[in-house]
């Protein structure tokens, strides 16, 4: 395999959860493709000053303050053709509209495996085959949208995004416990 191929199935993986790092870099590794990993934004960037991958996938939650989306932006930036998934556990309309504006492909909800993610990478273009649905938005959904898009423009801090929203903390915490995301 030559260096152009492999920079091509080379994958850079965003990850701050470990064992769920190891566990999907490995499972790519046996797909042939070879996985970089990036813990935060500071290593996304000392990685692409010595790789360009093909693919990112990248979590939107990240450890601390960092959000997931400031990976995308920096990713597309620095290669616009580059395929990137962003995975999170605290999925939104608010925030896979802003993944997909900064350059993401596709927004994937966890729990995604690595067929998901790969099958997110062959869709990278849209389709108007999408089935539309006459139901209208429930208030709870409204809420859990609401809060989440709080949420993005805090960078993930729940102490701000619920003063931002008016209700304590630990009323914050609890709605963000109870909403199952399937």
């Amino acid at each position: 395999m030559d260096t152009e191929q492999q920079e091509d199935r080379l994958l850079l993986l965003v990850e701050d959860d470990a064992a769920f790092a190891r566990t999907l870099g490995r499972s790519f590794e046996r797909r042939g493709y070879r996985v970089i990993l990036a813990t935060n934004l500071d290593d996304v960037g000392l990685l692409l000053q010595q790789h360009s991958p093909g693919y990112a996938v990248v979590d939107l939650k990240l450890s601390g303050e960092a959000s997931g989306l400031a990976c995308v932006q920096t990713l597309h930036a620095h290669d616009p053709g580059m395929l990137i998934v962003v995975l999170t556990g605290f999925a939104s309309i608010a925030t896979a509209v802003e993944a997909i504006k900064l350059g993401a492909c596709h927004y994937l909800a966890k729990p995604s495996n690595t067929d998901d993610i790969e099958a997110a990478f062959g869709r990278a273009e849209g389709t108007t085959e999408v089935e539309l649905t006459n139901r209208s938005t429930s208030i709870k959904t409204l809420e859990w949208e609401r809060i989440h898009e709080v949420l993005a423009e805090t960078g993930f801090n729940i102490s701000e995004t619920a003063r931002r929203l008016g209700m304590h903390r630990r009323t914050l915490a609890r709605k963000l416990g109870k909403q199952q995301v399937k």
